[in-house]
């Protein structure tokens, strides 16, 4: 298996554009917080020689083949399994006290994807598991079990932005009460058949469930609330995160948090900004960007890509 045939990194040249600044100086720290098969960062090694990695994925599977990606590099780079709202921790394992450069690449992964035995993908049948770190939690068949009809429309309606989640979470239910759901090819049957005929060609039906399904499995959207405040207080002056994001609930916290982080603190009414109250991070791009149509062309997966960049200017008070 080569990992540079099936891994391609989503907005290489842009991360590497944005993040290297920061890592000019001979010892600077690169946090890759969703490591991966390390496509990032062994682009990231290769290109500055004197950088340190902390590399973090809650993946045993994805730590370990990042581990024999990144060989060459052994003597500098730090590998932690855990989510990457456990920054900070990881950091202190590895005996760093701040980032330079950190990069959250953000989502399922190539490696879970191609695993069929995963269960993320509705394309292929599979036992519904849709844990990122198999070791530990609960699984979708598990969560498709035991869950009412509205915890389900809930989960679906709000991670998966799903249209039909009533439908589907009834059919859910009375499905199950025949016989358990257990494999994702079941449940994919189950969406197809309470999905109305007049919307059956716009779009997988099991696409918006099955995402609603690994975020819930996953914590994704919790996780990511306190990894990015977590990311932000461990970076120098100086220091840049840049947020790689492939749906739009995850943009959308990103924003926000992002806006919150660059934003003043000054009371409203005030005259003047005092200096404390100026603000401590500034964005550096303006909105999000996407990948443009040769690389999206080239790698399917950079088509919904959303980028956000920041950078610590100040220290806080």
């Amino acid at each position: 298996m080569n990992l540079r045939d099936i891994h391609i990194p989503v907005m290489l040249e842009r991360c590497v554009e944005l993040l290297g600044p920061a890592l000019v100086r001979e010892g600077a720290v690169y946090v890759d917080g969703t490591l991966g098969m390390g496509g990032h960062a062994e682009a990231f090694l290769d290109r500055f020689p004197g950088i340190r990695l902390v590399g973090l994925d809650r993946d045993p599977a994805a730590l370990r083949i990042a581990g024999e990606r990144l060989q060459a590099h052994a003597d500098r780079i730090a590998l932690v399994h855990t989510v990457y709202d456990g920054i900070a921790d990881a950091l202190r394992t590895a005996g760093v006290d701040r980032a330079d450069a950190i990069l959250y690449d953000l989502g399922v992964s190539s490696l879970q994807l191609d695993e069929a035995e995963r269960g993320f993908a509705y394309a292929r049948d599979a036992p519904l598991d849709m844990r990122m770190d198999p070791t530990q939690g609960v699984t979708a068949a598990e969560i498709v079990a035991t869950y009412s009809e509205g915890e389900l429309r809930r989960i679906f309606e709000r991670y998966g932005e799903e249209k039909l989640a009533g439908r589907y979470a009834r059919a859910i239910i009375a499905a199950r009460q025949q016989s358990p759901i257990e494999r994702s090819g079941r449940l994919v049957e189950v969406l197809q058949q309470a999905t109305p005929a007049a919307l059956s060609h716009a779009g997988h039906p099991a696409k918006r469930v099955f995402q609603a399904l690994r975020i819930e499995v996953n914590g994704e959207l919790s996780a990511l609330e306190r990894a990015i405040p977590a990311a932000l207080s461990t970076l120098a002056v100086g220091g840049r995160l840049v947020v790689l994001s492939y749906q739009s609930l995850e943009d959308r916290f990103v924003k926000r948090l992002f806006a919150e982080a660059s934003a003043s603190t000054a009371p409203a009414g005030l005259p003047m900004e005092l200096p404390e109250h100026a603000p401590r991070f500034r964005l550096l791009v303006k909105g999000a960007e996407v990948a443009g149509d040769e690389e999206a062309a080239r790698n399917p997966r950079a088509k919904p890509v959303r980028l956000r960049a920041i950078e610590r200017v100040r220290e806080s008070e």
